[in-house]
């Protein structure tokens, strides 16, 4: 009963949050000076004539009153019904298909890698000494701080340009992987660290860890069997949105990379007005993270059920 209950929620949940992001999206796009119907028609260099513009109002639903319009949009997206992309001329859903895959799978690279990296820094900086831990404490935040299109840029320079070790565009090999995957990874490994490191020290320093060295237990053996897990705990819990971060840095990473997916359609799409595929990529986003937030409260629970009940 309690899981049903848990899954009732969380459903109810994420359908309200799909109808916020949808009203958002359905007041934002309205919001953007000029003419839909001009962007339907191919923006306003296509010179549609009057006539055009008025069947394409009238086709799209464009000429009836905000209201109407508002729950003509409901409709459609409850049957999942996203329309046709204006700038591409296919269906949303069919594009999404066709671009979701790379960008899935470079968020999801990343997000292993900072993940990894996050831990070997929050072990190395259990090891280190005051002047290694004030200099870990300098980098990550360097690293959480600094943007992904500079960090990109940087990269490319000196991987690229300087070494000549990696293609600095995406070339379909898993080398042109390796630079879009530091460049959404390292600012995400320098936030998760500071968080590891802030709960492993507090883990490392408490009863339970003191009295497990007291029995004869190396500090190595202490940190895999206690710390690990209080540290990765904070850290788990906004891996939901981490992920989602990961999607929106994905925007930028793919334009300076000229790699195909999901953000590189989301800035041609916003460029050109293409409402349809900006609710469709929007919505998704949404949809992701909640689904993301949901299966990182499960393994909570399953690491830490007294912590998850409380």
């Amino acid at each position: 009963m309690k899981l049903l209950a848990w899954l009732g929620r969380k459903v109810g949940g994420a359908l309200v949050v799909l109808w916020l992001v949808a009203t958002a999206i359905f007041i934002g796009v309205r919001l953007i000076p000029g003419d839909p119907a001009e962007a339907i028609m191919g923006g306003p260099g296509s010179q549609a004539s009057a006539e055009a513009l008025a069947n394409a109002r009238s086709e799209y639903g464009l000429d009836l009153p905000i209201i109407s319009q508002y729950f003509l949009f409901l409709a459609k997206l409850i049957r999942l019904d996203f329309g046709t992309s204006y700038s591409f001329k296919d269906p949303v859903l069919q594009i999404m298909g066709e671009v979701l895959p790379p960008t899935i799978n470079l968020a999801l690279l990343a997000l292993v890698v900072a993940w990894l990296l996050a831990l070997l820094f929050a072990l190395l900086a259990m090891r280190a000494n005051k002047f290694g831990r004030l200099l870990g404490n300098a980098v990550e935040i360097v690293a959480a701080a600094v943007p992904h299109f500079w960090l990109g840029a940087v990269l490319i320079m000196l991987f690229s340009s300087m070494l000549g070790w990696l293609p600095a565009v995406a070339n379909g090999t898993p080398a042109g992987l390796v630079l879009p995957v530091l460049t959404l990874a390292l600012p995400l490994a320098g936030f998760l660290t500071q968080l590891m490191r802030d709960s492993l020290n507090t883990a490392m320093g408490s009863q339970f860890a003191l009295a497990a060295r007291a029995r004869g237990e190396s500090r190595l053996t202490v940190f895999r069997r206690h710390g690990l897990r209080h540290a990765a705990l904070p850290a788990l819990g906004l891996t939901g949105w981490a992920f989602s971060s990961l999607l929106s840095g994905a925007v930028v990473v793919e334009a300076i990379f000229a790699r195909p997916g999901l953000g590189r359609s989301l800035l041609s799409a916003v460029l050109a007005r293409d409402i349809p595929m900006v609710t469709g990529i929007a919505l998704f986003s949404a949809l992701v993270y909640i689904v993301v937030m949901a299966l990182t409260e499960a393994i909570e629970r399953l690491i830490d059920p007294a912590g998850a009940e409380s």
